[in-house]
């Protein structure tokens, strides 16, 4: 990676989406995966007290382990709680259970909603792009991470209330750019789990291109049983079968992102 690139500020994603089981966590650790085997160095902050990223990157969950959970505490630095992967270049902030309780314990402090910005502006560690995996919910995490971001990535089901999701979302996403954080904007909406021999599928494909036009990736993200089969051997998909259609999509996603980012600095 050439030096100007290296030196530049990482770019925070929020990974987000109020619906459960849309492939967001998916989308967090193969994206990741699929930036870093572009030469990226990835960091992804699991967010999610599930902690299905964490797993997903091969990550146990050890007594003792500093997490998320302490960051957003002001308990411990974001960088002391940074872990390697297996894959180059990426590293993960591991989740914890006690995320479960974290938004009662985050309505004390002041700027609750920055606890995560202030964080992670706080890291001197070299990122080119640091990843957020939200909850599915939009409670006091998912806030932390869009006041936290440059922009928000939505991986988005094709399914019938997938529209409906999405506005809820999108209306989220102006308030906080509104209140707390004026710099959001929308990367983009990916659609998951299509299945070419469904025509909802197709369906739901042209309904949010006519929404949100080029908003909306042009990869897709195809329903795919090594994508599913991977987080269970706590692989991405990538390592787990590089020459799958989903690792190839995600392939091709992180190539639209990595265009997007770059037209965005030119402009």
């Amino acid at each position: 990676m050439p030096n100007s690139e290296r030196s530049r500020a990482p770019r925070i994603l929020a990974i987000a989406n109020q619906k459960g089981g849309v492939g967001k966590t998916t989308t967090a650790i193969n994206l990741g995966t699929a930036l870093a085997a572009c030469g990226e160095r990835v960091l992804v902050v699991d967010l999610d007290p599930q902690g299905n990223a964490s797993t997903g990157l091969g990550i146990k969950r050890m007594p003792g382990t500093r997490s998320s959970y302490q960051v957003l505490m002001g308990e411990a630095k974001l960088a002391d709680c940074i872990v390697a992967s297996d894959v180059p270049n990426l590293h993960c902030v591991p989740s914890s259970m006690d995320l479960l309780g974290a938004e009662l314990e985050l309505a004390a402090f002041e700027r609750k909603a920055h606890r995560l910005a202030d964080a992670i502006a706080e890291l001197k560690a070299n990122y080119g792009y640091i990843l957020l995996d939200c909850p599915p919910s939009l409670n006091l995490l998912t806030i932390n991470s869009l006041t936290a971001a440059d922009a928000i990535l939505m991986p988005l089901q094709c399914e019938f209330f997938a529209l409906e999701g999405l506005s809820q979302l999108l209306k989220t996403v102006e308030r906080v750019k509104a209140n707390l954080n004026p710099r959001l904007s929308i990367q983009g909406v990916v659609l998951t789990m299509f299945d070419k021999r469904n025509s909802l599928s197709e369906q739901v494909a042209e309904d949010v291109r006519s929404v949100l036009g080029d908003k909306v990736y042009q990869t897709v993200i195809p329903r795919n049983v090594r994508v599913s089969e991977a987080p269970s051997y706590g692989k991405p998909v990538l390592i787990y079968d590089r020459t799958c259609l989903g690792s190839q999509a995600y392939i091709k996603l992180a190539s639209e992102v990595i265009q997007r980012e770059r037209e965005l600095r030119a402009a």
